[in-house]
């Protein structure tokens, strides 16, 4: 009987989930026999917001520092990185996904502590890490989708415009957050989504030329649009209800749990 090493256990169970297709076809995850290296990681260049080079490091040197996490990344180029650790694992690959995004919510953190004044963290660093942990993007080429999610029209966007996924509406996970706890799902697990209309060409591109060109539209709506100067503008997300990210959501009465696929909360006008 064969053995596994504990990172082929994963291969063979929860990477081959939907949810981790892109990362299986951009980084060829069934290549490894054990956790990818730092080495290998390090293998294309990126240069962060301030020019210097990304670079991928052991975390007990970050430890060693004694500098804000931000911060050491901005400064010295160097992202601390845990190893065999899932979470800096997938923000490794993040950065290499998105590197004008990364780099930009880099420098936004570091320009936003600049100007903070006292010990409250301000919205819009509230935002930029709840979207760099938790962010979904969902690329739809018919507005009509951003409405039906912001008002929780579970049935509409999962089962009745099932057929529809695909050709009018992608998902490209951002949260490296996300991509950890989907080794390990659970019913409740909800990330943020940020809606990033797109003509329908975009589609026809490979993957590579997808994120390509999602990281340009994303850095454009954060540094001029401005969209994460708070969280409105992200939307709640059930992941297991993502078509062929959970086994289980192929049946329809998977989304008949209001307590997962919770209806839109009113405000009371009284």
């Amino acid at each position: 009987m064969k053995r596994f090493t504990p990172f082929e256990h994963w291969q063979t169970t929860c990477l081959q989930s939907g949810a981790f297709a892109h990362l299986n076809t951009l980084f060829a995850l069934d290549q490894y026999k054990d956790w990818p290296t730092l080495d290998e990681l390090n293998r294309h260049t990126i240069i962060n917001a301030n020019n210097q080079p990304l670079q991928f490091i052991d975390n007990a040197e970050f430890e060693q520092d004694g500098r804000y996490y931000e911060s050491f990344i901005y400064e010295t180029g160097k992202v601390p990185t845990r190893q065999h650790n899932w979470h800096d694992l997938f923000g490794a690959f993040m950065w290499h996904l998105f590197p004008k995004t990364k780099a930009l919510l880099n420098r936004l953190h570091i320009d936003e502590m600049a100007a903070q004044q006292g010990t409250q963290r301000s919205k819009m660093r509230n935002a930029l890490t709840l979207f760099d942990e938790c962010a979904v993007i969902l690329a739809v080429t018919d507005t009509s989708w951003i409405e039906a999610f912001r008002e929780h029209q579970w049935h509409e966007v999962f089962v009745t415009r099932r057929e529809q996924w695909q050709s009018e509406i992608r998902v490209y996970t951002f949260g490296h957050a996300n991509y950890e706890m989907l080794t390990q799902p659970f019913i409740g697990l909800t990330g943020k989504a940020l809606f990033v209309p797109v003509s329908p060409d975009i589609f026809c591109k490979d993957l590579v030329s997808q994120y390509n060109y999602l990281d340009e539209r994303l850095y454009e709506m954060i540094a001029i649009d401005r969209v994460l100067a708070d969280n409105s503008a992200m939307s709640p997300l059930p992941l297991l209800g993502v078509p062929h990210w959970y086994e289980d959501n192929n049946n329809a009465d998977f989304y008949v749990n209001t307590d997962y696929f919770r209806p839109k909360r009113r405000k009371n006008n009284k």
